[in-house]
């Protein structure tokens, strides 16, 4: 199949199966003839494999280590594990910064009239870099929390 076959086949753009081959996740597809890639039902299943653990927010540093375990019939879950843990790790500081931003936000928000004068809470905030500071000492200390709920279960 060609490169957009495979990019339907997949959930991968064309853009992204290029961009992949180009650093080497996945090995250069066969050519046509005429120079066209060439792609066939294992091609589309590592590129499943790869458009998965990118929905589950894996870079591509760890999805290529899980790719090679993957291929790895005899491996040890214990190391995908790990890389999934450390995952989760990842997004929970993801969601504690996401959670902090929202807050302050919705603070800069509930102060300003939205009416039609031009004084502006959020704009003055964005200008003076006053609620990025608050939010930058909020986010480590939600961090630490988040981390803290997770060990207890």
């Amino acid at each position: 199949m060609n490169i957009g076959q495979a990019a339907s086949a997949s959930g991968v753009t064309p853009k992204m199966i290029r961009y992949y081959e180009s650093i080497n996740l996945v090995p250069a597809a066969g050519r046509t003839v005429g120079g066209y890639r060439i792609y066939g039902a294992d091609d589309v299943q590592v590129l499943r494999f790869i458009h998965q653990a990118r929905t589950l927010g894996f870079p591509i540093e760890q999805i290529r280590h899980l790719l090679a375990l993957w291929q790895e019939r005899d491996r040890a879950s214990a190391e995908v594990k790990k890389i999934a843990s450390l995952q989760i790790a990842e997004l929970d500081t993801r969601i504690a910064e996401l959670l902090d931003m929202r807050r302050a936000l919705d603070h800069l928000a509930s102060h300003c009239a939205g009416d039609d004068r031009p004084a502006c809470p959020i704009l003055e905030s964005i200008d003076s870099g006053q609620e990025s500071r608050r939010l930058a000492h909020q986010s480590v200390a939600s961090s630490a929390t988040i981390g803290g709920l997770d060990s207890q279960g």
